[in-house]
């Protein structure tokens, strides 16, 4: 096995299902011990059994990332346990409605905000000390989608959502270039067989895509090799 994580800390927001629990499960494999978060305590606790069948270790920590405060208390509560955490995955997101843009829903589209700027935001901020006491140079890794980059018709509200993702994790990443070790990388899974494609896609063949394990092989390497500042690259097919 490639232990190339072997005592290292990682953590995974939306690892209860999809990419994010793919990737949990990968980053086991490869060593690291690995915090899984996600509202659903259910799913959290399958993918714990899966990871400890393989051998692996885990912590489950259920919580809503749309309270900011709950990110600082799982912060204050990590940071009791372990002196620096070594990998941090921001794949939680929402979709909300596909819309034209004088229908979107004011009261949806800041819930999208919420979620997909406001909360990854939130745990770079809680987490910036124990990612820069990462001894090997901490990676953080977002997963994103091409709409963040190339408007397309109906995906407004959640394509703004990543572009302003993207915007505070690379900015993050070229503060940390100057000053420290930790670096940033923004994800594109492309099409990948998850709950949100099936949503978005109703009508496709769930086979005719990549499984999230794909997805997840691929973070993971990242996370063993390390990038340069500012890495972007999107998983093929």
């Amino acid at each position: 096995m490639d232990m190339g994580l072997k005592d290292r800390l990682a953590l995974v927001t939306g690892a209860s299902r999809g990419i994010g629990a793919a990737t949990a499960i990968a980053l086991a494999a490869k060593g690291a011990h690995v915090i899984l978060t996600a509202r659903t305590a259910a799913g959290l606790e399958q993918v714990e059994e899966a990871i400890f069948a393989a051998g692996g270790s885990a912590t489950i920590a259920p919580l809503d990332l749309a309270q900011s405060d709950s990110i600082a208390k799982l912060a204050t509560a990590v940071g009791e346990r372990w002196n620096a955490l070594d990998v941090m995955v921001l794949n939680a997101g929402t979709l909300g409605s596909l819309a034209a843009v004088p229908a979107i829903d004011p009261k949806e589209f800041a819930q999208v905000l919420t979620l997909n700027v406001s909360a990854p935001l939130a745990m770079i901020q809680a987490f910036d000390p124990m990612l820069r006491r990462s001894a090997t140079g901490a990676r953080v890794i977002g997963v994103t989608s091409s709409v963040g980059r190339t408007p397309r018709a109906y995906w407004g509200a959640y394509g703004a959502s990543k572009a302003a993702f993207e915007t505070l994790l690379e900015s993050y990443g070229d503060e940390m270039a100057e000053i420290g070790r930790v670096r940033v990388a923004v994800l594109d899974p492309g099409a990948t067989r998850t709950a949100m494609r099936a949503r978005a896609y109703p009508g496709e063949d769930p086979a005719s895509v990549k499984p999230p394990e794909t997805v997840a092989a691929r973070i993971a390497q990242l996370a063993v090799d390390g990038f340069e500042a500012n890495y972007r690259e999107r998983v093929a097919a």
